[in-house]
């Protein structure tokens, strides 16, 4: 077996069980060191006072390599976050510096290279250590829109399993960093880039993602798009949503397609990721016919092959607004 079919293969067994493989990694002292270490230092003794290098994450299919931090050359007029570019294997890419985006202060300056593909985009995180890899199932991870006024941190993950006590590790989202730091030069969002999307009336389309400025892009698109639509934050919110579909259509002896014509499902999210979602809307005879489309930043054809092994109808890398309203439109006339 090829090296490619064994990555999709472990992806398929990992997704089957609602889980996933975390990267952890230290960009340096935490903001609010300062603070701890001058109570330290008038004598408050605590070990709770010690300098914190806190544990933050990233999705291990997001990271194509690790490295020792390669020669990076400074460019004139660039955003302060961005460090520089280096050549990785005759590629130029932009090494962005996620100590200064968060806050923290590395001792020695980033001395780790996490060379990350997704979005259609390659760039490198410059980190100050790499930490390990943890296998977690996605219930273990919780959103951090209602815990934290950060915008860089879309979800925290209970390393340890335990509801109370354990340790905790920020997962960052790349997605909404690389936009801010890295605007893309896409065309602004309109129906003249989308087109119209014609839906049955009464029905919608279900949105699910946790990224903050993937909901904000995919709500302009179907906005562009004339169709109306649920948008929720993880696979368990839509899952919940698509019971009550459910449940409202056996009650008025109607199909659950003509409440919910699509599902429009992002991969990794906290409690219940899109994989798992999938598997049970396929798995369920009332709501098996619904399409599905994965809409996701892990590109690459191992991903749509993967996709593919868990039954969803299309899947569409993130984010282009008219290839998005195009692979929906196929889904629909394919169910239709």
């Amino acid at each position: 077996m090829s090296s490619s079919q064994q990555d999709i293969e472990q992806r398929v067994r990992l997704a089957g069980s609602n889980m996933f493989e975390l990267l952890l990694f230290r960009l340096g002292e935490a903001p609010g060191s300062e603070q701890r270490s001058a109570l330290r230092e008038a004598g408050v003794s605590a070990k709770a006072l010690t300098p914190v290098r806190e544990l933050y994450g990233i999705n291990v299919f997001k990271v194509r390599e690790i490295l020792a931090m390669p020669t990076i050359t400074a460019v004139a007029g660039s955003n302060e976050e961005i460090l520089g570019v280096a050549d990785i294997r005759g590629q130029i890419i932009p090494v962005i510096d996620l100590a200064r985006i968060t806050g923290c202060r590395p001792k020695n300056g980033p001395k780790i290279l996490l060379v990350t593909e997704f979005a259609r985009t390659t760039q490198g995180f410059a980190v100050e250590e790499v930490d390990d890899i943890v296998r977690l199932e996605w219930n273990q991870v919780l959103s951090a829109e209602s815990h934290s006024g950060g915008k860089t941190v879309t979800s925290f993950a209970r390393l340890d399993g335990n509801v109370d006590g354990s340790r905790l590790a920020q997962v960052l989202d790349v997605e909404r960093i690389v936009r801010d730091v890295l605007p893309s030069r896409q065309a602004d969002i309109t129906e003249a880039n989308t087109g119209r999307l014609q839906l049955k009336p009464g029905a919608r389309v279900l949105a699910a993602d946790d990224s903050g400025v993937a909901r904000a892009l995919i709500e302009q698109s179907l906005t562009a798009m004339g169709v109306p639509f649920v948008m929720t934050k993880t696979g368990k919110e839509a899952w919940d949503v698509l019971e009550s579909a459910l449940k409202k259509a056996q009650k008025e002896g109607t199909e659950v397609a003509d409440h919910i014509a699509l599902v429009l499902t992002d991969l990794e999210m906290p409690e219940m990721d899109g994989f798992t979602l999938t598997r049970r809307i396929k798995a369920e005879t009332g709501l098996m016919h619904i399409p599905v489309v994965i809409h996701s930043s892990l590109s690459g054809s191992a991903n749509e092959q993967h996709v593919r092994k868990v039954g969803a109808n299309a899947y569409v890398s993130k984010f282009e607004a008219s290839e998005l309203a195009n692979v929906m439109r196929g889904a629909l006339a394919h169910a239709a």
